[in-house]
């Protein structure tokens, strides 16, 4: 399930537009009236660097204004099938803060579900994920931008750290 969320203002034609696209696909969403909400108005500008509205926001996606193209392409790389990793994952870097210690860039494995991919490959808690498909990862949502690329039954290259050491795999979606 996607989390949609649209930023907008009641005199805004483009917000409305943006609105009936999403209707006319029954993709819900939740909105923020800015206008109202000075709350939603300073989340908005954080998290996207954007004062104008609509912005609208796919899962990590940012769009602005009334992207038809934009907005078609986000929501079909988000309807189809995505393999699953089987692991729970968060970034490294908020970790290692919480934790006190020292660990690279990645995205943090905090557990990982039994026969998953992540399972087959060897995966573990407390291993940091470096790379998928060849795409260096700093975090968490990189991984999760990675895996919205591949296909179930595809077979990508993975490298993890563990204790101080790279290890690597292929992982079998």
């Amino acid at each position: 399930m996607m989390d949609v969320t649209l930023y907008t203002t009641p005199t805004c034609g483009y917000c409305r537009m943006v609105k009936q696209f999403l209707n006319q696909r029954d993709i819900p969403y939740r909105e923020k009236d800015v206008s109202r909400d000075r709350q939603a108005a300073m989340e908005m500008v954080r998290r996207t660097g954007q004062q104008g509205v609509p912005v609208t926001i796919i899962d990590d996606e940012v769009i602005v204004g009334f992207d038809r193209g934009r907005l078609e392409q986000v929501l079909a790389q988000r309807s189809r099938p995505r393999p699953k990793l089987g692991a729970k994952i968060a970034g490294a870097a908020t970790i290692a803060r919480r934790q006190g210690t020292s660990l690279p860039d990645g995205a943090y494995v905090g557990g990982v579900k039994a026969r998953s991919p992540a399972d087959r490959v060897g995966l573990r808690e407390g291993d940091v994920i470096l790379s998928l498909d060849g795409r260096p990862l700093r975090g968490a949502s990189d991984l999760h931008k990675a895996l919205s690329t591949l296909s179930t039954g595809q077979v990508v290259p993975i490298i993890w750290w563990r204790n101080g050491r790279e290890l690597s795999g292929e992982l079998i979606f």
